[in-house]
């Protein structure tokens, strides 16, 4: 497969993953629900009906009746099947967009037009006719199109795109942006794991489940979500939405990093150090509100966290951790005092995630929390006057263009 045609192949899965969470999001009633590659590409399951889509992305290509045929094919079997009683009577969808060609189908599909097009073809030199293998009258093929929906003229890729996160807008509140990173991301993964199930009971979601799964609170990160957006964008985006500030208020922000062991490098940590008090903190002689940045490391030992305070504190880049001297425990007090340039303190660091709890608990002004996790959250602080963001990161150096 070429480099393009990969790329093809690629946006015409986001454009099936696409419908199937507009199709879910459409459902009227909670407990109505969609089924993943079941009898077509995207079953919808109502209390009345049930209506077998499936679905085409053909932006460069020109519509012809042979590109439907083989669909139309399978669903006429799967009508002579429910006519028999082996297989559910449904209705059937086809949507595709195509670059041209749609003309083509604007005089209607009447019987012998179905006949003719969709269920007559030739196969080793041999013409065949489905429906009279299938044995199937014109009645029964009338039967047929009254259940048939044919749109060839379905949304752009990025039209679609657009209108299914505004219908995430709508549905769960907040704004573009959270419809797009939070709650498409998330639709996204749910709709991906339910069509890699290998029981179609298990590929089958209710309303009411799908937006109990989306609505979180932490940014995942999702491999085709990322595939998608590219990763260079998708952490711009981030950095756009969080971390650009013309005038950085004087905030008291609380950094939680998570580290790879297998991948740790102290270097890199200590790098992740020096932009954050360079970017977050205002420690001038002239500054009024002088301040600096918490930062808690979730996976170094203590040992190595020890070693990571002695190299910046040796180096002039002063650090506090709440210990005023051997042995004592931690103090909220003393990591909570104002960095200043007379003091020389450009960095707080908290050892532990009950150093973290007891310090955000204890400030006063405008706090703010940012959890970088690799896999699961590894904190939780849900007070409605704490801001918290949590944002699932691929390794530490992502924090890095994110900040």
């Amino acid at each position: 497969m070429t480099d393009r045609s990969a790329v093809d192949t690629i946006r015409g899965y986001f454009y099936q993953f696409d419908l199937s969470i507009f199709s879910v999001l459409k459902l009227t009633s909670p407990d109505d629900s969609i089924e993943i590659e079941c009898t077509e590409d995207i079953d919808i399951r109502t209390a009345s009906e049930v209506t077998a889509t499936q679905c085409k992305y053909y932006a460069k290509t020109e519509y012809n009746h042979s590109v439907i045929k083989d669909a139309i094919k399978h669903m006429v079997s799967h009508f002579k099947e429910s006519l028999c009683g082996t297989k559910p009577k449904v209705a059937y969808s086809i949507k595709g967009h195509y670059a041209s060609g749609q003309e083509k189908l604007d005089g209607g599909v009447d019987v012998d037009f179905l006949k003719k097009h969709f269920l007559t073809y030739t196969k080793d030199k041999v013409i065949y006719h489905h429906h009279l293998d299938l044995e199937l009258s014109d009645a029964e093929l009338e039967e047929f199109l009254q259940r048939l929906t044919i749109d060839i003229r379905a949304k752009e890729f990025d039209q679609q795109f657009q209108e299914v996160v505004r219908a995430l807008q709508v549905a769960l509140g907040g704004s573009l942006f959270s419809a797009e990173y939070f709650f498409y991301n998330n639709a996204l993964a749910v709709i991906r794991d339910l069509s890699i199930k290998a029981s179609p009971t298990d590929r089958a979601i209710t309303k009411k489940q799908f937006l109990a799964k989306i609505n979180t609170s932490s940014i995942l990160f999702n491999e085709w979500f990322v595939e998608r957006k590219g990763k260079k964008a998708h952490l711009a985006a981030l950095r756009k939405e969080y971390f650009t500030e013309l005038n950085v208020p004087p905030y008291e922000r609380f950094f939680m990093v998570e580290v790879d062991s297998d991948s740790y490098e102290r270097g890199d940590l200590k790098d992740l150090f020096h932009d954050l008090s360079r970017k977050w903190a205002k420690l001038s002689a002239r500054e009024p509100s002088p301040f600096c940045p918490y930062i808690y490391v979730h996976g170094v030992t203590d040992g190595e966290l020890l070693e990571l305070k002695r190299e910046l504190s040796n180096e002039g880049f002063k650090p506090i951790d709440g210990h005023d001297f051997q042995g004592a425990e931690f103090s909220h007090q003393s990591i909570t005092q104002t960095a200043t340039h007379g003091n020389g303190i450009r960095i707080k660091v908290l050892n532990t995630l009950s150093n973290v709890e007891q310090t955000v608990d204890a400030v006063t002004k405008t706090r703010r929390i940012y959890q970088f996790h690799l896999g699961r959250c590894y904190f939780q602080y849900d007070k409605p006057a704490v801001r918290h963001i949590k944002i699932q990161v691929e390794r530490l150096s992502d924090i890095k263009s994110i900040i």
